[in-house]
């Protein structure tokens, strides 16, 4: 029925229980005058008197007794599927999916036991997210937060504690050029293909990890795109291209034929947690807490 009101239902079925006008206002905090508006209200929806109401008695009439049978175990289970609701919102306790991006170091590690120590009943599930899709799992719930690289400029996914604030180097080959140098500036990557995400990575976050250009404007030529940061080792280690990375993933990801060298002149690299807009609740906003404090 179009322009159902609530409150006219909720204030019918109090007045078919207390079968008192007064009553009724002091259960509903509102006026006797009030629920007579109310009630008048439905009865204009219905199209029939609902209850009859004398100087000594109020009673509902037939069609009010039928009304009531048939509402009050629809508005009960109503209730009870806003409780249920609001509880699955403000409960801390449960399974917390969480993806990363790269590597779970020791301190995320760290943040997890934390999380999982103060709120009993609580477990946080681990999953790796790929180098070229840094935000869809979040987008499509399949984990519940993310661990990733910034920038993210994704209107429906909210941007929660930042850190880890580390700064790029280049990997690259040990038979590069650049290999054995101590610190490579911005501007000689305009000498390094720079291996780049793949789709459905978006441009603008593939630009930030992989730029096109150095800070004074020549151009960056690009290198394969990977979907992995496998792939990427992979390809650095076949002479495809450089990289660059934080140093935690560096380090994780170093082998015998892969260099990194720090690289002067660009912004440092920086992990966020991120979830979607639409899924937030209880948990989630406990997990960053913890984040926010555990994680420098």
């Amino acid at each position: 029925m179009a322009g159902l009101e609530i409150r006219e239902l909720e204030c019918f079925l109090v007045l078919a229980e207390e079968l008192h006008f007064g009553r009724t206002g002091e259960r509903l905090f509102v006026t006797q005058s009030r629920v007579s508006q109310l009630i008048g209200a439905l009865e204009r929806r219905v199209g029939a008197r609902l209850v009859s109401r004398t100087s000594r008695r109020v009673r509902l009439t037939p069609l009010g007794v039928r009304l009531r049978d048939a509402l009050a175990p629809a508005y009960d289970a109503l209730c009870a599927a806003v409780d249920d609701a609001r509880d699955a919102a403000r409960t801390v306790a449960g399974d917390l999916r969480v993806g990363f991006q790269g590597t779970a170091d020791d301190r995320l590690l760290a943040a997890v036991t934390a999380f999982q120590d103060r709120h009993a009943g609580s477990r946080v599930e681990i999953t790796e997210i790929a180098f070229s899709d840094p935000f869809g799992p979040v987008q499509r719930g399949e984990v519940d937060a993310a661990v990733v690289l910034l920038p993210v400029e994704e209107e429906e996914l909210v941007l929660g504690p930042v850190f880890s604030r580390q700064p790029q180097r280049l990997a690259v080959s040990t038979r590069h050029p650049l290999a054995r140098r101590g610190e490579v500036a911005a501007e000689e990557l305009a000498g390094v293909p720079l291996i780049c995400a793949a789709e459905p990575a978006g441009e603008y976050w593939r630009r930030a990890h992989a730029p096109t250009a150095t800070p004074g404007g020549q151009p960056i030529p690009r290198g394969p795109a990977v979907s992995t940061l496998q792939e990427g080792v992979w390809m650095i280690a076949a002479g495809r291209g450089g990289m660059l990375l934080c140093a935690p993933t560096a380090a994780h990801h170093r082998r015998r034929d892969v260099v990194d060298v720090p690289v002067t002149g660009l912004p440092d690299t920086s992990l966020g947690l991120v979830w979607h807009r639409d899924h937030e609740n209880a948990r989630i906003r406990a997990f960053a807490e913890v984040v926010a404090a555990t994680v420098p």
